[in-house]
């Protein structure tokens, strides 16, 4: 989207919509792997992985690597600034279409 077209105010790394696709999925639970959230967005591998290192840069996102029966497992969840942040989001999107004249 042309960021000259996005409503003020509005939470640019969210509304990227991969990062809407992630943010979205680790909503509406406390925590998923990795290969979950990638078969649920749909995005590939490396697509997830940039869009994840954004995301916990901005510190929204929680990633844990750990090791399971000696295969790599990685667990993500939303940081409490996250959720808080994607929440403010989902507001200002739920205004702005209640705003459209219909």
């Amino acid at each position: 989207m042309d960021e000259s077209a996005m409503p003020q105010g509005m939470n640019k790394l969210i509304h990227e919509p991969a990062r809407l696709a992630i943010m979205t999925q680790l909503y509406v639970v406390d925590s998923a792997d990795f290969i979950f959230v990638m078969q649920r967005t749909g995005l590939t591998w490396g697509n997830l992985s940039s869009h994840l290192s954004k995301l916990e840069a901005a510190g929204y996102v929680e990633v844990e690597k750990t090791f399971v029966d000696k295969k790599p497992h990685t667990l993500l969840k939303l940081s409490g600034a996250g959720r808080t942040a994607f929440e403010a989001y989902r507001k200002q999107l739920e205004n702005l279409l209640n705003s459209l004249p219909q």
